[in-house]
């Protein structure tokens, strides 16, 4: 049986400023779907990858908008064409830029990220 992780952030408000959680990470896994939503109709973008590489595993996309997720769950959606792997005490960058190209803040953000341990 697989063992599932979930990461999952909220940011509430109206951003102002971008935000990039660095995220440890304990074991060996493999990232199989992100999620990232705006309660309002914003041109936020979202890429994830490491200090070295901040899209090294999802190129800069939009988020959802207006309470429906941008969903990134196939292999085709990464990087590579395939399911990030990620080795044990590493970290995961996520980097939300909260207005795109100086477009419109987003509001009331939330991520999801689900991981396999192994």
């Amino acid at each position: 049986m697989e063992t599932l992780i979930t990461y999952s952030f909220h940011i509430p408000g109206t951003l102002v400023a971008n935000v990039a959680p660095l995220v440890a990470v304990p074991f060996d896994c493999t990232l199989l779907h992100i999620s990232a939503v705006a309660s309002n109709n914003s041109d936020a973008t979202l890429k994830v990858g490491t200090l070295d590489n901040p899209a090294a595993y999802l190129a800069e996309c939009p988020i959802g908008d207006n309470q429906s997720p941008a969903v990134k769950a196939s292999f085709k959606d990464f990087v590579g064409g395939q399911y990030p792997r990620l080795t044990a005490n590493s970290s995961l960058l996520i980097t939300l830029d909260y207005d795109g190209n100086n477009g419109t803040a987003a509001q009331n953000v939330s991520l999801a990220l689900t991981l396999a341990k192994g």
